[in-house]
C-alpha cells in the first residue's frame, strides 16, 4: 500500500510539473492573429515610424507660428568704453554691465515654403501610416504560414510514426520467420536498418516542428517555450476568384497607397525647395536692455519688416532641387515597380491555389490506394510469396503519399491565405 500511495503522489506531483499531462491549452488561428497583433515586435518597431511622422507635421506647422528668442548675461570689461569731448575722456558705459534681448519674429509670405513642407509632412504621416498596414497584412500572412506550417510539420510526424509502428511490426514479422529458418538474415537485417531510417527520419520531423513554434512564438509576441493545441481548421476557398481581382488588388493594397502618397510627398518636397529662390518677408518686434548709468535709454523697443533672400549659396539649393527631382522620379518608378510585383504576387498565389487543391484531389485516391498496397505487399511477405523490399517499399510510399497529402492540404490553405493578402483582404 506505501509503494501505491507513493507511486500515485509522484504522478500527481509529475502532472503538476508538465501541464501538458493535464490537457494541453488549444489556441485557434485567430488567437494567434490577435496575439500578432498586440505582441508582435516587428510592428512594435514600426509603429515608432507613425509617432515619428505625426511630429514631423508639429514640426512643419511650426512655420505658421512667431519664433520668439531670448539671450541674457553680464560683461565684465577691463575698461569702459569712453569718447573725447575737448580734450578730455568721457565714458559713455559702465565697466560691468548686465544686458538681455527678447526677439519675436514671424514669418509674412515665403511663397508657399510653409505650405509645401507641412502638405509633405501630412503626406509622409498618412505614406507611414498606411504602410504600417501593410507591414501588418505581411505579419498575418507569416502567422498563418507558421501556424499552417504547424498543422502540417504534426501530421508529418504522425506520419513518421506510422511508418514506425509498421516497420516495427514487419521487423517483428521478419523476426519470426527469420527464426523458423524460412528468410534469411539478409531480411531480418534491412528491416532493422529502415526502422532506425525511420526514427532517424522522426527525430527530422520533430525537430522541424519544434523549430515552427519557435518561429509562431516569436511573431505573436509570447515566448518561445509556449506550447498548445493548434485547432485544425480548414478554411473553405469559397469566394475567391480571378475574375477583377488584379482592379482589387491594386485598387484595395495598402503598399499601393502609400507609395502614392511618398510621389505625392516628393512633388511637394520639390515645391518647398524651389520656394529657396524667392525671398521671404517677415516682420519682427524685439525689446534689447543694457544696463548703462550713463545714458538715459537703457532699454530700446524696436519693429521691423523686412525682406530676406538668398543671393549665393554655393548652389546648393539647385543641388538639393535636382536631388528632390531624381527622388521624385524614383518613387514614381517605385510605385511602378509595386504594380508589377503585386500582379506577379497575386498571379503567383492564384495558380499556387488551384495546384494545390488539384493535389488534394489527386492524392486522396492515392492515400487508399498505398494502404491497399502496403497491406497486398504485407499479406504476400507472410505468406512468402513477397518479398522484404516490397513491403519496406510499400511502407516508403505509404509514407511519402500521406505527407504529400498533408503538405497539398495546408499549401491550399496557405495559398488562400496569399491570394487574400494580394488582394488587399486578409
Amino acid at each position: 500500500m506505501r509503494g501505491i500511495h507513493c507511486s500515485t503522489l509522484s504522478v500527481a506531483l509529475l502532472a503538476l510539473l508538465i501541464p501538458g499531462l493535464t490537457g494541453a491549452e488549444t489556441i485557434t488561428l485567430e488567437e494567434c492573429l490577435r496575439r500578432a497583433a498586440s505582441g508582435s515586435y516587428s510592428l512594435a518597431v514600426a509603429a515608432h515610424d507613425k509617432r515619428i511622422a505625426t511630429e514631423n507635421i508639429a514640426q512643419a506647422q511650426s512655420g505658421y507660428l512667431p519664433r520668439i528668442d531670448f539671450q541674457g548675461g553680464y560683461t565684465l570689461q577691463a575698461a569702459p568704453q569712453a569718447v573725447e569731448i575737448a580734450g578730455r575722456a568721457v565714458e559713455t558705459q559702465d565697466a560691468n554691465f548686465g544686458f538681455f534681448g527678447i526677439t519675436a519674429t514671424q514669418t509674412i509670405y515665403d511663397f508657399g515654403r510653409t505650405a509645401s513642407r507641412l502638405q509633405r509632412a501630412t503626406l509622409m504621416q498618412d505614406s507611414v501610416s498606411r504602410d504600417y498596414n501593410a507591414r501588418e497584412k505581411d505579419v498575418i500572412l507569416q502567422v498563418v504560414e507558421a501556424y499552417y506550417g504547424i498543422l502540417e510539420a504534426q501530421k508529418v510526424l504522425t506520419a513518421a510514426d506510422e511508418e514506425i509502428a509498421q516497420r516495427s511490426d514487419h521487423l517483428r514479422v521478419a523476426r519470426n520467420l527469420f527464426e523458423q529458418g524460412v528468410v534469411t538474415r539478409n531480411d531480418l537485417l534491412q528491416a532493422e536498418v529502415k526502422l532506425a531510417d525511420s526514427r532517424q527520419k522522426r527525430l527530422a520531423a520533430a525537430n522541424r516542428l519544434e523549430n515552427r513554434w519557435l518561429f509562431l512564438n516569436h511573431l505573436v509576441g509570447q515566448p518561445l517555450a509556449f506550447r498548445a493545441e493548434p485547432e485544425e481548421k480548414i478554411d473553405p476557398s469559397a469566394g475567391v476568384h480571378a475574375e477583377g481581382t488584379e482592379d482589387k488588388a491594386l485598387a484595395s493594397r495598402p503598399e499601393i497607397a502609400a507609395l502614392t502618397r511618398m510621389v505625392e510627398a516628393s512633388e511637394a518636397e520639390v515645391a518647398e525647395i524651389r520656394t529657396g529662390y524667392y525671398p521671404e518677408l517677415f516682420a519682427k518686434a524685439g525689446i534689447d536692455y543694457v544696463e548703462n548709468s550713463k545714458v538715459r535709454e537703457q532699454a530700446i523697443y524696436s519693429a521691423t519688416v523686412g525682406i530676406r533672400v538668398n543671393l549665393f549659396d554655393g548652389l546648393a539649393t539647385t543641388s538639393r532641387h535636382r536631388q528632390a527631382v531624381e527622388a521624385m522620379s524614383k518613387q514614381r518608378d517605385s510605385l511602378r515597380l509595386a504594380k508589377e510585383q503585386i500582379r506577379l504576387e497575386l498571379s503567383t498565389a492564384l495558380n499556387d491555389k488551384q495546384v494545390a487543391a488539384e493535389r488534394v484531389k489527386t492524392i486522396e485516391t492515392a492515400i487508399r490506394q498505398g494502404e491497399e498496397n502496403l497491406r497486398i505487399n504485407r499479406d504476400r511477405y507472410k505468406e512468402q510469396v513477397g518479398t522484404a523490399t516490397d513491403v519496406i517499399d510499400a511502407q516508403t510510399l505509404l509514407t511519402q503519399i500521406r505527407t504529400d497529402y498533408y503538405r497539398a492540404v495546408f499549401d491550399h490553405q496557405v495559398a488562400i491565405a496569399r491570394v487574400r493578402k494580394a488582394m488587399g483582404e486578409l
